[in-house]
């Protein structure tokens, strides 16, 4: 397998030094015939992009030869989209645009085939970087939470987990530049290190999408989209800064890109640093700082055969744990991690090779990720490093799209990885040495009959675990000094699965949109959950060797209506998951009387939905209105609910928008209330949550001084400082409210060093 995988690189890689081709041609208003200057025209699968000019005319340069999408848009107008065949050297592409107040139909890459949202059989959620950079959160996922279906398990404001319909940690996948982030994901103590620093947009799959993605996708897929390359023949660059002021924190990046003749290449760097939060009492939650630091960098080459970009990523996280031996310790108002912190680095390499030959595209992503995990405990303890351990991964994935003909397409492909996790010196040992291996293989066929688009996928996995025999170790957050008793462990384990999908979108008319999906979905039980021993925060974990591979069913429902002035997305979902894997309390206890929680599986079923309506009321353009409501449940057949289920909420807002004003640009001031209900369905080892009210408010605009555009936004998180408890925060036990008031400042500079 890796000598296939080598010869297909440098095949790919030697097809690359070719020339390339280009598209150009004018875009005009439809009503008025006028140019449109400043459209945006973008090809998502290659992430170059390109701007029209002050007569409307547009040169998208460095383009393959082969099907790809490319999409024009421009605020006001409706979002045009034109599935290209490039054959000629030079080809001419005239767009004419339609006035709308409402934008839609983007382009998604995340599904089984890159398109727009109205040929997916699933409806693909997206968040901008604009509207993350303005959203007040110093965590990139506090951020995507504005998406109906989509929460968070949060241990201050920097550990925090997502959270899909009700799953949450090894039940979910986190990509970026298309590989999955591996980051001991089974714990909500255990964050994923990533930040908006060089990324385009987030895009979410509610529901299974292990069929392309691989286990661990039975909740969904969060997929962190990169930026355009920069234009052709330029050097251009970006500086953010925002400050938070609840944390007292500070986050910036600064960045730099260039593009000549197609060799591209990126650098950047940032840093997150905050002190403890406030709580809605005033109060202030001891060592919940935390300091993350981030380097990024990329080359690439994009000619005639297709595109090669390498990516380097490396950051350095300090988090610190709100536990109570660290209450005790940390009084200061600093922002240095110094007691009871992780200190998490990790390193990620990976190179994308996308090839277009004839109709079929061929992508081979690889990747290397090191990710080291350190627990530092009581500085004035003789054990100071208490846990540290490193996971290295191999990833690979390999696939090709067809296009048979105008109506039939598919895709095969190949996905696997080796995986290795190593204890280092240090007195407590989370998880065992091991050595995981995956490999999968899948196909996904797609049919356009008429207005129908039937999908089907199959796809086989084979992954198996080796755990050598040796001493198993536990770790506490709790308690500074703990004895184990010698326990040895060993495992072996093999495990095969198959799983399928059918769907299919069927377009009523060019405002309607109907969406149908069945799918089966699997994940293996994973390290933790099968050998885990000893402390691990407040509990006493235990795994358990006898699990079996947890297997789903869903069905999604969903309707989606776009109009000039209206925009409605209606889902539903029942998701039955046999053999449940979860972790629950036993009446058994250790030597030291602390509670033995055990890996368990039962069957469950979630059912829910999710709600997005926008209108802009005519004649009042410049007037929005936004409602978002998300609901789920989550039972076990046997009796009483699951664990981590959010409550369902309602979000109001109304914002009103001005393109221009004197020196401004692009002015908006928004309101909205975030409504929680109650949560009166908790499992067993959890309470009941009352509901809540949370009041924000922002305002931003675009500034021009001498040629330099500056954007600038403020907004109110929890305007009226309200003490509350989220039902997902695990600093609810400890009597702990979530963040009270928060307003922050957010700047991006633009820059171009050459034009």
């Amino acid at each position: 397998m890796k000598k296939i995988i080598v010869f297909l690189y440098m095949s790919g890689v030697l097809q690359l030094l070719q020339a390339q081709h280009s598209v150009s041609g004018k875009i005009t208003d439809l009503i008025s015939g006028e140019p449109l200057i400043g459209v945006n025209i973008y090809a998502p699968e290659l992430s170059i992009g390109t701007v029209s000019d002050k007569d409307g005319q547009y040169k998208l340069s460095e383009i393959p030869k082969g099907e790809l999408i490319l999409q024009f848009s421009y605020v006001g107008f409706e979002v045009v989209n034109r599935r290209l065949f490039i054959s000629d050297s030079l080809q001419m592409i005239d767009i004419k645009m339609d006035p709308d107040v409402i934008q839609g139909q983007e382009v998604v890459i995340s599904g089984n085939f890159t398109s727009t949202q109205h040929e997916n059989t699933l409806k693909i959620s997206t968040v901008g970087i604009d509207y993350v950079n303005a959203s007040g959160h110093p965590s990139l996922i506090e951020s995507i939470t504005e998406i109906p279906g989509v929460s968070m398990i949060s241990k201050g404001p920097g550990v925090i987990t997502p959270v899909i319909r009700g799953l949450s940690l090894s039940n979910i996948l986190v990509l970026r530049h298309g590989m999955p982030i591996e980051n001991f994901q089974f714990s909500e103590d255990h964050p994923y290190l990533i930040d908006e620093n060089g990324l385009k947009q987030v895009e979410v799959i509610k529901g299974p999408a292990s069929l392309i993605y691989g286990s661990g996708a039975v909740g969904g897929v969060i997929n962190l989209v990169p930026e355009p390359v920069a234009r052709q023949g330029m050097i251009t660059g970006e500086f953010t800064t925002r400050y938070f002021g609840n944390t007292k924190g500070l986050l910036s990046n600064l960045g730099l890109k260039g593009n000549q003749k197609g060799f591209v290449w990126g650098i950047s760097g940032g840093i997150n640093s905050n002190k403890d939060y406030i709580q809605g009492n005033n109060e202030k939650v001891s060592n919940t700082r935390f300091n993350r630091y981030n380097i990024k960098s990329d080359i690439g080459l994009i000619r005639k055969k297709g595109t090669f970009r390498l990516f380097y990523e490396q950051s350095k996280n300090n988090f610190g744990m709100a536990v109570l031996p660290a209450f005790e310790i940390v009084k200061d108002d600093n922002r240095k991690n110094e007691a009871w912190f992780q200190n998490l680095t990790d390193h990620m390499l990976i190179s994308q090779n996308r090839l277009f030959i004839g109709h079929v595209k061929l992508d081979i992503f690889l990747s290397y990720q090191n990710n080291n995990r350190k627990l530092n405990g009581n500085p004035d303890s003789e054990e100071f490093n208490r846990v540290n351990m490193t996971l290295q991964t191999f990833s690979y994935r390999i696939k090709a799209n067809h296009s048979f003909t105008e109506n039939l397409k598919a895709t095969f492909g190949v996905q696997g990885m080796y995986q290795n996790n190593k204890n280092h010196e240090a007195p407590d040992h989370v998880l065992p040495d091991a050595t995981i291996n995956e490999i999968s293989v899948y196909g996904i066929a797609q049919y356009t009959i008429g207005r129908f688009k039937p999908e089907l996928g199959l796809r086989y996995s084979f992954n198996s675990i080796h755990v050598p025999y040796q001493e198993a170790g536990g770790h506490s957050h709790e308690e500074e000094e703990h004895e184990d008793e010698e326990v040895f462990i060993e495992y072996d384990g093999q495990f095969g699965n198959l799983s399928a999908s059918l769907g299919s979108s069927f377009v009523v008319n060019e405002e309607n949109i109907l969406r149908l999906n069945l799918a089966s979905a699997y994940r293996s039980p994973n390290l933790p959950e099968l050998t885990q021993y000893g402390m691990h925060g407040i509990r006493f974990e235990q795994g358990n060797p006898d699990l079996k591979t947890q297997q789903n069913i869903e069905i999604d429902l969903g309707y989606h209506l776009h109009t000039k002035h209206t925009s409605l997305d209606l889902s539903a979902f029942y998701n039955f998951i046999y053999d449940y894997i979860f972790l629950a309390p036993t009446n058994d206890t250790t030597d030291e009387g602390q509670k033995i929680y055990r890996y368990s599986q039962t069957d469950a079923r979630l059912y829910g939905g999710e709600a997005m309506l926008h209108i802009h009321p005519h004649p009042l353009d410049w007037l929005h209105f936004k409602s978002t409501y998300s609901y789920v449940i989550g039972e076990q057949m046997d009796g009483g609910y699951l664990p981590r289920i959010p409550a369902q909420q309602l979000y109001l807002e109304l914002k009103v928008e001005k393109d221009a004003w004197k020196f401004f640009r692009n002015m908006y001031l928004s309101g909205g209330v975030n409504f929680v209900f109650d949560q009166n369905h908790p499992s067993a080892f959890e309470t009941a949550t009352n509901g809540y009210n949370l009041v924000n408010m922002g305002f931003g605009f675009d500034l021009k001084v001498n040629r330099q555009l500056l954007n600038l936004s403020v907004t109110a998180n929890n305007l009226l400082n309200i003490y509350y408890y989220d039902h997902l925060s695990t600093l609810k036990d400890l009597g702990l409210y979530d963040m009270g008031r928060n307003i922050s400042v957010s700047v991006k500079i633009p820059f171009t060093l050459k034009n």
